[in-house]
């Protein structure tokens, strides 16, 4: 099929057609994109809300119940909902090209796992208007789940299935492409450290999300269907769900600052002009920290009464897994130690990270402590040191790699000026949100608690946070300000537009062909695109001739597939209440999912090709399918 077939300008229609069958994953990534910043936004208005109600004592800007909705809902939707997904943008339209590959290992699969995730997003967020949204807390601790009147609790454990199922096959799909699918040459020891930290999250993402799945289905049935996995009174035990969401949930911890990471070490040696320090200690650390992830979940459980010894192991793995940490840290200093170092804004945003995450990684070992923790436990302290973590590393990660990699996803560069003002409001309004939360924990102010009392203390400190948090958002606001102007003006950047592009994603014309590579390069060494431009070249050295290509079709099953799941979820939930359409929606939405995916397995779908006169033609016009 000629190349000119997939160019052509397209209608507002036709766009969106092509977005709702796209299996490219450089489109797939610009949907995670735009899902997850939406996502991102609710969280961030559900945040404000939390800063305006806690701004002075006694304040009644929402009611208690009100409350608890919303700090539920800002913790799952910024974990679940924004962080994950905006990672999956990146390790979507970088992770391929970083290797050479023409797509991920699974196209189709790609598809659905986000179509799924988007589904399971906005089921979970439509329990705003239909009765309420979960007020269990992020973690939705059975005990408090259990007793949760509504379907709020329900909404939360469907949304999540359905969107952890997404994830996984994410997962999947990113170890298969980069263990089978990697360039000419390049072995494990010269893969970018994005690409390493992509595969150590996405074997992270394959262990930890089965617990989760299997504590959601006991909640489930224990909602749902009368079971007492959880219940006391019928014999459960309500700590297991402790135990299997938080074997999830420690290393989803690491599932989301590790891409950050490669983030920032792409980031530091491309500004300062030099190679990554320590590129092997990197790549070990880089795994020792994955390993490591998985014994530590019960710190989150030292005051739950497992004993002395349990709590003695758990303090000390979660000590030890500082050091790899700190390894890191170090390496990155010593990268622009003596570098010619750019302040463009992404390298703001990395420099600005280091202390940022110290802080958070300080307070953590701190925990580490049991006997510590059982002061610090369940107080405004814990917030602020998760915020340390997650906002001074996954955010500021998330917002240096929307600059870095902007060029390369749209073709465009985003105003460094403009840039630099969201830097100095959201970097500035961090800190002062956050910073001053440790002392409020400390002078014995507990989390999610819905107000507080005049002449405790805890005035100066509350105002102080809420008035960070509205720099952060005026930060946001001028960010949302300078991508929409950016793709209004529409300036195309061109190939390398940062001039000192090291791995293979810069190789490549802007915007990206569909087909990614022309040619599969040949990786001669760590810094592939470098060692090129060092010999003068501009372009990689070819590692085959020129040759048809095959390319997968579109595909509208991962909508269907993903939308007869959503439907379906309304039904088995309401089937509970005993509505009379509750299982008629149930067998519709099944019929939709089942229907969809037995016709692709019956339908004979082999791609396409891409003939060799094509890519002569072609001549790298960069043109977008």
């Amino acid at each position: 099929m000629s190349t000119i077939a997939h160019t052509q300008k397209r209608g507002f229609a036709g766009t969106v057609w092509e977005y709702l069958t796209t299996v490219d994953h450089k489109k797939i990534a610009i949907l995670y994109l735009i899902a997850g910043g939406l996502f991102f936004l609710i969280g961030g208005i559900e945040a404000m809300m939390i800063r305006i109600q806690l701004a002075v004592p006694n304040n009644d800007f929402v009611s208690a119940g009100l409350f608890n909705e919303i700090i539920t809902m800002h913790g799952t939707t910024m974990i679940f909902l924004a962080a994950m997904p905006l990672l999956f943008a990146f390790m979507n339209a970088v992770m391929p090209l970083q290797i050479g590959a023409r797509d991920v290992a699974f196209p189709f699969i790609n598809a659905l796992g986000f179509w799924l995730f988007f589904f399971g997003g906005l089921f979970l967020n439509l329990s705003w208007f239909l009765g309420g949204a979960p007020d269990a807390g992020w973690t939705s601790y059975a005990s408090l789940s259990l007793a949760s009147e509504g379907h709020g609790v329900d909404f939360y454990v469907l949304g999540l299935q359905i969107s952890g199922f997404g994830t996984l096959m994410g997962g999947i799909n990113f170890l298969v492409t980069i263990i089978n699918m990697r360039a000419p040459g390049m072995t494990y020891m010269r893969m970018p450290l994005f690409t390493w930290t992509t595969f150590v999250a996405s074997a992270l993402i394959l262990f930890a999300f089965p617990p989760l799945t299997v504590g959601l289905f006991m909640m489930m049935f224990d909602r749902m269907f009368g079971s007492g996995f959880f219940d006391v009174a019928a014999g459960g035990n309500t700590i297991i769900w402790e135990h299997f969401f938080w074997i999830f949930g420690h290393p989803e911890v690491y599932i989301l600052i590790l891409p950050a990471f490669g983030i920032f070490s792409e980031i530091f040696p491309t500004f300062a002009r030099k190679r990554l320090f320590g590129y092997s200690s990197m790549v070990f650390a880089t795994v020792l920290i994955g390993f490591l992830g998985f014994m530590v979940w019960a710190h989150h459980m030292f005051t739950t009464g497992l004993g002395p010894i349990a709590n003695a192991i758990f303090a000390v793995a979660t000590m030890a897994i500082a050091v790899p940490t700190g390894i890191k840290i170090f390496n990155w200093i010593m990268t622009i130690w003596g570098g010619k170092i750019t302040f463009t804004v992404p390298m703001l945003y990395a420099v600005s990270f280091i202390p940022s995450f110290v802080m958070g990684g300080v307070t953590g070992v701190m925990q580490a402590a049991a006997p510590a923790d059982y002061q610090f436990h369940d107080s405004y302290f814990i917030v602020a040191h998760f915020h340390y973590v997650i906002v001074g590393g996954v955010v500021l990660a998330l917002l240096a790699g929307c600059h870095f990699y902007w060029p390369l996803m749209f073709g465009t560069m985003l105003s460094e000026r403009l840039g630099k003002i969201t830097f100095a409001l959201f970097f500035t309004g961090f800190h002062l949100t956050f910073f001053i939360q440790h002392f409020l924990g400390l002078m014995g102010m507990p989390r999610r608690v819905w107000t507080f009392l005049p002449g405790q203390g805890l005035e100066t400190g509350n105002l102080i946070s809420s008035i960070g948090a509205a720099f952060m958002a005026a930060g946001v606001i001028i960010f949302l300000i300078n991508v929409v102007n950016t793709q209004v003006k529409n300036v195309q950047v061109g190939r390398d537009p940062w001039k000192d592009g090291r791995t293979l994603e810069w190789a490549i014309p802007s915007p990206a062909p569909f087909y990614n590579f022309k040619q599969l390069p040949l990786v001669r060494g760590l810094d592939a695109f470098w060692i090129e431009k060092m010999e003068g070249k501009t372009e990689m050295t070819p590692a085959e001739p020129i040759g048809d290509i095959h390319m997968p079709n579109n595909a509208f099953a991962p909508f269907l597939i993903s939308l007869g799941l959503f439907i379906a979820a309304f039904g088995a939930m309401y089937q509970v209440d005993d509505k009379p359409w509750a299982i008629p929606v149930l067998i519709i939405g099944m019929a939709i999912t089942f229907g969809s995916m037995l016709y692709r397995s019956i339908k004979d779908d082999h791609g396409y090709h891409i003939h060799k006169e094509d890519l002569l033609d072609d001549a790298d016009k960069g043109g977008t399918r």
